[in-house]
């Protein structure tokens, strides 16, 4: 693999260097060399700018020095990664939207020295052109503005976020939603999506589309629940709706098909041209609803995609310390040494340089992937507007794998193994190409969706039919077969493949899913507070932990423990939401904000809802403690479910009105609405085979209103934490106990089903109806 474009570059060519070269962030100091003297947010900017006693500029990059110039003389200009920073983000992206009705990045804004918005805006044009102001002229508007109209405009941007703040942070008017509103958030949401449903090309909502994981997980949820009541004609529905669109993203040049993984979003209809951009929260989410797919289905197209995108990041987005890496630029050199990158360039190929590759199987290859010599960005209108793929081809699938093999007299397994080794071979090429930039920055929150999706990866796809076979670039999950096609030079680092193999390890993914977590534990934990940092690049950034960051690791936490691993897990997920309780939690009004509160730079508090490229930390953080209220017993479950009552009453509102805007939310709201969760309990040893057979048994059916209790009598810490925590567990266990074998019940409506000690017998017992179960 080629070596990774580095975060920073040599002094020695660059004609400026600003405050930005001294910071961490790979996306502050890509621009450490810009000839505006950019400051990092923080102190010294606010304090520069009251010393100086001119307006802020934050954060739209300029190359052009006429435009530095001017914003050196009249501004001081702030530069923030949103990603590392998105509470600041938050807060001025907020007051574009309510300003113009509408915002986006880049993001332009002008405060005050006490950093108040005065104005602000997404692209300005370097000149004036078409009756628009260019960004020259903005920047001496609003020096004139900021000279004589001083006064007004501070008083204008006060009251804005003033209003804001009161819009943003509403308390519940009572202490939990109507009875019937779960339900009827729920069906309005999937009757919403519904109707936006692209029947021809999957996917909700037009051009350009993004893959929204929380909506698929929300049809699939509401479709479980329509079965489960018998409407099995309208589940089917939603169902088709929802595999049809994992098929076309999974098909679409949307997907990596030679590295794996899925870039940000498509351009077109068609799922085709995308925006090559690769993001770690999108890799997450989606292997996870994949491999919901593959429980309802248990289809392995939708397991293979599952896998896909899983060796992807074990190959090239998973650091020496277990820690998971951010997010690959779309854009890339095309050859050695050239100065200019191109969005793409890494991704696309020409027809003639995949005919030298592949040799005799180009033509069948070519016809799998709509290759063609003119290039093949033509299938919809808005795939290429602009021609800058012209000759180049983004692979996409337009033909059924067993028409084309049998259109060829070929059996199928020997038509896949081609393709197989055809992508493998165009890896080999690819990997020798300028890399598109790794921002190797580690987030938390974006973790905990990761570790969620390898924890329960390890389990799920043990329902897998043994005669499966994949093909490149999957490789399966067993380090050694891993380790064997990869070559050290693939992997960012030996350390991954280096360890040794125990007889009865646990399989591969849920190993990354405890290194990950391991990693945020060692570096941005703090075992004194309880606190956790936002993110981590050559040390933790100077950003505390946000609500994100708390509920996604919480949440990828309780699915490591729930998938099989140990309790500690589990005693970590409850310290940490003790924790989330305390800072982010509006015990009077209901609900979590996003922020602390602590830091005085940051002006606004928010409580987010809206489920959209990330669910929002309010939805997960109701899951959350939907599933805590269901581990353990007493006054601390009551604890748990009156939080979750009481922070959905804030968004009433929202899921009578919008409900489309907070699909997981929706799903959050139902969840604590089920009158008897099910809960699976198993006891027995845990480094058995059985054990891992029974607990791949409990997780085979999709069911998220299910809770996965596994307990060894004979590890006293274990009984301990259960004897603390809720001893009616503890008890089963003690009673259930076999020295032999792994026994299961299946628990609901406070009655339990007699004891099952056979994998079979528990999957039988779990797809039995809910009404039937106790």
């Amino acid at each position: 693999m080629a070596e990774r474009t580095p975060a920073s570059t040599s002094h020695s060519r660059n004609k400026h260097t600003n405050r930005l070269a001294a910071e961490h962030s790979p996306y502050l100091l890509q621009h450490a060399h810009n000839p505006v003297d950019w400051f990092a947010w923080g102190e010294e900017a606010f304090a520069e700018a009251r010393k100086r006693d001119v307006p802020i500029f934050l954060s739209k990059s300029f190359e052009d020095e006429g435009v530095a110039k001017l914003l050196n003389d009249w501004f001081v200009s702030i530069k923030v990664d949103r990603e590392e920073r998105p509470d600041v983000d938050k807060v001025y992206m907020t007051y574009v939207q309510a300003l113009y009705g509408g915002g986006g990045w880049p993001l332009s804004v002008f405060l005050s020295p006490d950093l108040k918005p005065l104005m602000g805006g997404t692209y300005f044009p370097p000149e004036d052109k078409y009756g628009r102001p260019g960004f020259k002229t903005i920047l001496r508007k609003v020096k004139d503005a900021w000279d004589k109209k001083r006064d007004m405009l501070a008083q204008s941007g006060a009251f804005a976020i003033e209003q804001l703040s009161e819009a943003l942070s509403a308390s519940a008017s009572s202490n939990k939603l109507p009875d019937e509103l779960p339900q009827n958030a729920l069906r309005l949401c999937a009757e919403q999506l519904s109707k936006s449903y692209d029947s021809r090309f999957g996917g909700f909502g037009s051009a350009p589309k993004f893959p929204r994981p929380v909506e698929i997980q929300m049809m699939l949820y509401h479709s479980k629940k329509l079965e489960d009541t018998g409407k099995s004609g309208e589940a089917s529905e939603g169902q088709k709706m929802v595999l049809f669109t994992l098929q076309c993203m999974a098909k679409g040049g949307i997907h990596d098909h030679v590295g794996g993984g899925f870039h940000r979003y498509s351009v077109d209809e068609r799922w085709h041209v995308p925006h090559f951009e690769k993001m770690l929260y999108d890799q997450g989410q989606l292997a996870n609803v994949y491999l919901d797919a593959f429980s309802l289905t248990k289809d392995v197209f939708y397991s293979y995609i599952c896998r896909d995108i899983l060796d992807y990041l074990r190959r090239d987005m998973i650091g020496p310390g277990g820690e998971i890496f951010s997010a690959e630029d779309a854009d890339s050199a095309e050859t050695e040494g050239a100065t200019r990158k191109k969005e793409g360039a890494f991704y696309v190929w020409t027809s003639k340089e995949v005919e030298d590759i592949l040799g005799e199987h180009a033509i069948l290859f070519k016809e799998h992937y709509y290759l063609k010599p003119t290039g093949n960005c033509d299938l919809s209108r808005m795939s290429d507007p602009h021609n800058e793929f012209k000759g180049k081809n983004v692979l996409i699938e337009l033909n059924d794998s067993s028409a084309s093999a049998s259109k060829l007299g070929m059996p199928l397994e020997k038509y896949l193994n081609i393709l197989g080794e055809c992508r493998r071979k165009l890896f080999d090429v690819r990997s020798k190409r300028p890399r598109p930039h790794l921002d190797d920055k580690v987030i938390v929150s974006w973790n905990g969706l990761v570790i969620s999706s390898f924890a329960r990866a390890s389990k799920i796809l043990k329902s897998e039919a043994e005669s499966a076979i994949f093909n490149f670039p999957v490789v399966g999950s067993d380090r050694n077969e891993f380790c064997e096609k990869w070559p050290a030079s693939v992997l960012h680092g030996d350390s991954f493949c280096s360890k040794s193999v125990e007889a009865n390890e646990r399989k591969e993914y849920t190993e990354v899913a405890e290194s990950a977590a391991s990693f945020i534990r060692r570096h941005l934990y703090d075992e004194q507070t309880h606190r956790l940092q936002h993110s981590f690049r050559n040390g933790p950034s100077k950003a505390p932990g946000f609500l994100d960051d708390y509920a996604f690791l919480i949440s990828g936490l309780l699915d490591l423990y729930e998938f099989g691993s140990g309790t500690k897990w589990l005693v970590w997920a409850i310290e940490l939401q003790n924790t989330q309780d305390e800072l982010f939690l509006d015990r009077e009004g209901g609900g979590y904000f996003n922020t602390t509160g602590e830091d005085p730079s940051v002006l606004l508090r928010v409580k987010e809802d809206h489920d959209g490229a990330e669910p929002s930390g309010n939805s997960v953080s109701v899951i959350n403690l939907v599933r805590l209220a269901s581990i353990v017993a007493g006054s601390k479950s009551d604890y748990y479910r009156q939080n979750a009552e009481h922070s959905l009453a804030v968004f009433e509102t929202r899921l009578k009105d919008m409900a489309m805007a907070v699909p997981l939310m929706c799903c959050a709201a139902d969840m604590l609405s089920v009158p008897s969760r099910k809960h699976v309990v198993l006891v027995g040893h845990k480094s058995s085979v059985d054990f891992e057979n029974m607990l791949a048994a409990a997780h085979a059916s999709y069911d998220l209103n299910k809770t996965v209790i596994h307990i060894d009598p004979a590890d006293t810490e274990e009984m301990d934490f259960w004897e603390e925590h809720n001893s009616n567990n503890a008890s089963m266990a003690r009673n259930n106990f076999s020295a032999d074998k792994v026994v299961a019940l299946v628990c609901q409506n406070f009655s339990c089903s007699p004891p099952v000690t056979d994998p079979i017998s528990l999957e039988n017992l779990l797809l039995e109806k809910p009404s039937s179960t106790a």
